[in-house]
């Protein structure tokens, strides 16, 4: 049974951090990549980051220009995502999801991705 476990969403001032976690259960974790995406209220949900825990490779969209970190500790069968310079345009609902069999060198492409976790709240304040 696949779960995915997203938490340390908060609130936060804009230019704070935070680190979210994203814990994994019920596969083999070295087979998988664990991307994150965010869905603002009226928005379409989008790709943040990505790590292939197959390969190593990780991936960011642009519009983070080095802000978050992506990380995982493979005996926790847990990845993180750590944000920093965070901005009030951060603010959504975050998604951790796994991919099987997934590289994150070119991208992150939702479609492949087919087990979700809840979705853990980011609010940045201005």
């Amino acid at each position: 049974d696949v779960q995915l476990q997203a938490s340390g969403g908060g609130l936060v001032q804009a230019g704070g951090s935070l680190r979210l976690s994203c814990a994994a259960s019920g596969f083999t974790f070295a087979d998988y990549a664990i991307g994150w995406f965010r869905q603002a209220p009226g928005k379409e949900r989008e790709g943040v980051s990505c790590i292939s825990i197959t390969d190593g490779s990780s991936y960011y969209a642009d519009f983070l220009k080095g802000r978050f970190t992506i990380s995982s500790d493979n005996a926790k069968n847990t990845v993180y995502l750590q944000m920093d310079r965070l901005l009030p345009e951060d603010t959504a609902v975050y998604y951790c999801a796994s991919a099987h069999q997934t590289s994150c060198r070119t991208g992150i492409y939702i479609l492949r991705y087919n087990d979700w976790g809840q979705g853990t709240l980011v609010t940045v304040s201005s």
